[in-house]
């Protein structure tokens, strides 16, 4: 009998990277509508702008932990050093993009404000 532990697995993986793409695209579509209700207005075309791009942010890094989250799973199945070592990689160039993502949500919620 097949060992269901790496099918699972893999539906999960599958999932996590299904629930990114949505994420993704939702905050595309969120920040594409937000932008375009008042793109015409010229007293809040600034204000549009950020707030399509916060909007954008949030949903990019909640994209990217899903992202991260798949990642690691695929890894724990039958790692050899070489897969250890593309994940590691992986995790730094999405952490260092979350974090960078979320300074400028912080910058732009700070802007925002004033």
């Amino acid at each position: 009998m097949e060992n269901p532990i790496p099918t699972l697995y893999g539906w999960i993986v599958i999932l996590c990277q299904l629930l990114a793409s949505f994420a993704i695209i939702i905050g595309i579509a969120k920040g594409f509508i937000i932008y375009c209700q008042n793109i015409f207005s010229k007293d809040h075309a600034a204000a549009s702008f950020q707030s399509s791009r916060l909007a954008m942010g949030y949903s990019f890094s909640l994209g990217l932990s899903f992202l991260i989250g798949a990642s690691i799973l695929k890894t724990t199945i039958a790692p050899t050093w070489n897969d250890i070592g593309q994940l590691a990689a992986i995790i730094a160039l999405r952490t260092i993009l979350n974090y960078l993502l979320l300074r400028a949500i912080e910058l732009g919620n700070s802007i925002s404000k004033t």
